[in-house]
């Protein structure tokens, strides 16, 4: 699937956001995104298994517990399907920086 795919998913990217804070329990990933999206256990367990086989998350077990995590090699594969694109935006972010770093000038003086 590609990475894009992965993420055109609004549960998959709700869960992402969750783990981009810290790591989530499945029970607790299941008690967040179910009650948000209306979905059962079983229809989030298939999104984490989505996001495992894509490489945006990883899952380490605990007993009978699973920590789920961010892996970055989906978010790397974004990253690279990017880069070309960069200099559209890179000299508007730049000229950004160098205004803000003009108005704090003007205030210190």
């Amino acid at each position: 699937m590609h990475a894009f795919d992965v993420l055109g998913d609004p549960v998959r990217r709700r869960i992402l956001e969750l783990l981009s804070e810290h790591e989530h329990s499945s029970g607790e990933i299941v008690e967040i995104v179910g009650a948000e999206f209306g979905i059962t256990q079983s229809a989030i367990s298939q999104q984490l298994r989505t996001l495992r086989e894509n490489g945006f998350a990883r899952v380490t077990p605990y007993g009978a517990r699973r920590i789920y995590a961010i892996d970055t090699t989906g978010l790397e594969s974004i990253d690279e399907w990017l880069a070309p694109f960069r200099r559209f935006w890179a000299p508007k972010l730049d000229a950004l920086a160098t205004e803000v770093a003009r108005g704090k000038k003007d205030r210190i003086k």
